[in-house]
Order: C-alpha cells, then structure tokens, then sequence
C-alpha cells in the first residue's frame, strides 16, 4: 500500500519503499518476463533462467544509462508474473522496479476463479479482489514484495462476462487500497470508454486511471473523451510500429500536447525482456525498435522537432508518474 511518512510519499517497490520524488524518469507499462509457465516447467529445453536473467539485467542498465530511474512492469496473472525472478533482476540493476498485480484475460477468467465468488457455483466474497488486496497490502507470495498498482485488460469491443467481473474486482481493490488502476485496452475499437464506465460504476475516481495503449489510435476526439473524463492515457507502444507506425505515434503525442493535454499522458514501450509468444529471431526482424531505449534514442528527438518542449517531456515522464503514484487514501 501507498505510504506518506512525515510529509514524504513513499511507493513500494521490489526493493522497498522509494520517495515519489524519487521516482525520476518512469517507464510506466512495461514488462520484464511474460511467459507461459506450464510451457517452461515441462519443456525446460525452452527455458534459461540464468541466460534470461542476465539479459533483463543487461537490458534495463542500459536504459538507466539513456537516464530511466524506474521501470513500472505490468505483468499479471495470466502473463506469468514470478516475483523471485524479479527479484534476481532487481538485486543487480540500479534502477526501481514497480511491480503489479491483477488478472490479464481478454475473455473470461482463469478456472482458478471461475467457480468461486459473488453468484457462482460456490458463494462468497470475491477471490480475486481479496488477492489483490493481500498483494498490495501484505505481499506477494513469501516475497515480501508488495503490488503498488493494478493491472487489468479488455480487447473486444464487447466485455464479456468474466472480464467484467475482473474490472470490478480491480475497482474494489483499488478502493480498498488506493493503489492505482491501469489498463490495457484495444484504442481500435475505444474500448477505454466502458472500461471507464465500469470502473465509475464502481465509484473510482478516474484520475487514478490510465488507460493503456490508448496511442495505437490517431482518433484524437476518442482520446480527449478518456482524458476530459478524468483519466491519464498511456501512449505506451512506441517501438511497435506494426501496430501504428512511429512518426504517427510521434504526431499524436504533438498533437495532443498541442492542445494542451502533456499533464495527462505517460509515455512508454509495453516491452518485455522476453515474451515466449514469439521467438527472438521473429521479434527482431518485425520489430527492431522495441526496446527500452528506443525513447530516447528516436521518440524523444521526434517530440522535440515537432515543438514539444523538454519540459512537456518532464512533465509526461516525470510529473505524470510520481502524481499517479502520489499515495491515496482508501475511499
């Protein structure tokens, strides 16, 4: 959970409580491993730990040097989130790890929930909102590493039943916590509108909300109704230009800064480290930019051409996360 000690405010990391002010340059949606477990626990041809480790730790150096203080990654059940081996990266790197918890499904929940719970086959609370809530409150696991945000999705443009149920169970935690909501979302198809109706359904204030990869999408209209509504939009690809090309991502973010909306964006990549949906040899011929330093290397020189000033960039990268993480009150 958020803390504020003596007028400071402090988030959670792997590591520990960090100062917000602290925080720095923040990659906000990220990932370090994003893995399918039964996949390496009965092929561990597949897999090597050590081999892995040392390439996340290599990875996310090299953009503490390009100047990112703290590296947010979202991964959540249902992506293979193994907080030990988040710890091995985070003991050998000098910048903070954010850690999340929550359920990523695009269709219905994972069998682990789907029995239990308001109106199931077996009546009681809400398993996954009393998961979340130990995530951030107590830790993950034995690990003593505590969630500070949390983490769920939509893709179709329709939500179905069991992914409704994880929006309001992530809602409930948030209130219960304070700890923040982001999301992933298809912009395609404006599916951050009902994730924010969902959630203020619930009763969540929407500035503790970013809708996630809401930069896939040059509908400017669409995302000035996420903002205008109280949410933070996550224009969180860059690198994945298959999906929307970089110079257009670029124009959006000016664009959109333009019209006066900088204190309402974060910026970022959604990388992982390693993801075994697809072989290395296949990422790096599609996608030769997704890395950590692709921001700073192309984005950033990009914004500035295009007249956004080094302080419209603080302000995404900087100002932006540390209000985000600025601690709240259960409510």
């Amino acid at each position: 959970m958020p803390m504020s000690q003596n007028g400071e405010s402090f988030v959670q990391t792997v590591r520990g409580p960090v100062g917000v002010d602290d925080l720095g340059v923040t990659l906000m949606h990220e990932h370090l491993f994003v893995l399918t477990p039964d996949v390496q626990q009965n092929q561990p041809h597949l897999w090597n730990e050590e081999e892995r480790v040392d390439d996340a730790v290599a990875k996310l150096t090299t953009a503490y040097e390009l100047g990112v203080r703290t590296f947010v990654d979202l991964t959540a059940i249902g992506q293979g989130r193994f907080i030990p081996r988040v710890q091995k990266v985070a003991a050998r790197v000098p910048l903070n790890i954010i850690v999340a918890t929550g359920v990523y499904t695009y269709h219905d929940v994972p069998y682990f929930f789907h029995y239990r719970g308001p109106g199931r086959l077996f009546e009681g609370p809400e398993p996954m909102t009393e998961l979340f809530v130990r995530d951030i409150t107590t830790g993950i696991a034995d690990t003593g590493v505590r969630a500070a945000v949390l983490k769920c999705a939509t893709e179709e443009a329709t939500v179905s039943e069991g992914v409704e149920r994880v929006l309001r169970a992530t809602a409930q935690a948030h209130r219960e916590t304070g700890a923040p909501i982001t999301t992933h979302s298809n912009a395609y198809v404006r599916n951050g509108l009902p994730q924010q109706k969902i959630l203020a359904e619930e009763g969540v204030d929407l500035s503790h909300v970013i809708i996630g990869h809401s930069g896939d999408t040059d509908d400017l209209d669409y995302l000035k109704e996420l903002m205008d509504a109280g949410s933070t939009i996550g224009m969180d690809r860059f690198g994945l230009d298959n999906f929307t090309p970089h110079e257009k991502r670029v124009r959006i973010v000016a664009d959109l800064v333009a019209a006066g909306y900088a204190d309402r964006m974060v910026l970022s990549h959604d990388c992982p480290c390693f993801i075994d949906y697809f072989t290395q040899e296949d990422m790096a011929a599609t996608l030769p930019d997704w890395d950590y330093t692709h921001l700073h290397r192309r984005v950033i020189p990009a914004l500035l051409e295009l007249g956004v000033t080094e302080e419209d960039i603080r302000v995404m990268l900087v100002d932006n996360p540390r209000r985000y993480f600025t601690p709240v009150a259960p409510y």
